[in-house]
């Protein structure tokens, strides 16, 4: 039944929101952890540290949701992006490899000091290199570069995901994720009363925050010529989404102006949902454009309805898990940080 194909695919599309929303805040952790400069440098690390030790490795739980989920649920799109697109997928994946190994043996006592330099190094160009390459592989799906005939579609394609359309939504994402990461920073460093760093982050995400707008503008512009799908869905019945996502963002701005912090970081997350959701709204009904619909592309109605079903007891098991651990780690009492010159001195 169709009802079953896109309730799936809706619930695909919100774990893909919640993964851009703290997946994205914890890669644009990494990016802040390269490109932040300043006297604070030291101070700014060290939170970034504090603010993803605890959580960084359970958000890639949604990815797996997604993975899982498409597999199930739409194997032929699974199968065909993966085929098409398995050079940046392969490069995501190294970088999500060399992110987590980063991270972990940067925060190990060594008995030379720049090797957690370069561990650091190696977390924030692994923090580059995935998001870069989910935007590109989100742009070639887009673009139409894909189309599946006989079941079949192309394999190893190179172009679809290195055209001026699919390197702009890769910059978008790694200033999306800057963006999130510097206006969940500025809550963190409100938590533990550090002014300095509250306007260090506002500032970098005012300016993560336009270049992002510029891009978007770019991208709409782009998609024009390179992804009439989308682009024609949008003036079709998308239109009234993108409007809602562009007052969102001059929400979100006017809040960091005002240092208003944990209002601009609900705004993001909004703002990320409603950029997503227009994508979403303004490709159906295509799963896989240009010719591949939702209902074409769902496994049969009973492995569906058995899979929807057990996703959203799952979520039920989830949802709360992930409450009680940001509750336990993020909403706490602030505790003083703890600086890698003061752990070698004990």
């Amino acid at each position: 039944m169709e009802i079953y194909a896109y309730a799936v695919a809706v619930l695909l599309w919100l774990s893909m929101i919640a993964f851009a929303v703290l997946g994205g805040a914890d890669f644009g952790g990494g990016i802040w952890n390269v490109l932040f400069f300043g006297r604070n440098v030291k101070e700014a690390r060290s939170l970034i540290r504090g603010a993803l030790g605890p959580v960084w490795e359970a958000n890639n739980v949604w990815l797996i949701y997604i993975v899982v989920g498409l597999y199930t649920g739409f194997p032929i799109v699974a199968a065909s992006v993966a085929n098409a697109l398995f050079i940046p997928l392969t490069l995501a994946l190294i970088g999500f490899v060399m992110r987590g190994a980063a991270f972990a043996f940067r925060t190990q006592p060594s008995r030379t000091g720049g090797m957690s330099t370069v561990w650091g190094l190696g977390f924030g160009v692994a923090s580059l290199l995935t998001p870069f390459m989910f935007g590109a592989i989100a742009a070639a799906v887009a673009s139409g570069a894909i189309p599946v005939r006989n079941g079949q579609g192309p394999v190893a394609l190179i172009g679809a995901w290195l055209t001026p359309f699919a390197l702009t939504v890769a910059v978008i994402a790694l200033a999306v994720s800057a963006t999130i990461a510097a206006i969940f920073l500025t809550v963190e460093a409100q938590r533990i009363d550090s002014r300095d760093l509250m306007e260090a982050f506002r500032l970098r995400a005012l300016i993560a925050l336009g270049v992002t707008a510029l891009l978007g503008l770019l991208g709409l512009f782009l998609s024009i010529s390179e992804a009439p799908v989308i682009w024609h869905g949008m003036l079709d019945h998308g239109w009234w989404a993108v409007g809602i996502t562009m007052l969102i963002g001059i929400g979100t701005a006017a809040a960091l102006f005002f240092r208003r912090y944990k209002l601009a970081r609900v705004l993001i997350v909004m703002e990320v949902a409603a950029f997503l959701g227009a994508w979403g709204i303004s490709q159906l009904p295509y799963i896989l454009p240009p010719n591949l619909t939702v209902v074409q592309a769902a496994s049969p109605p009973t492995t569906m309805r058995e899979f929807l079903y057990s996703a959203l007891v799952g979520l039920l098991v989830l949802l709360p898990s992930f409450w009680f651990l940001f509750h336990v780690f993020k909403f706490q009492m602030a505790v003083p940080q703890v600086h890698e010159e003061e752990v070698k001195e004990g």
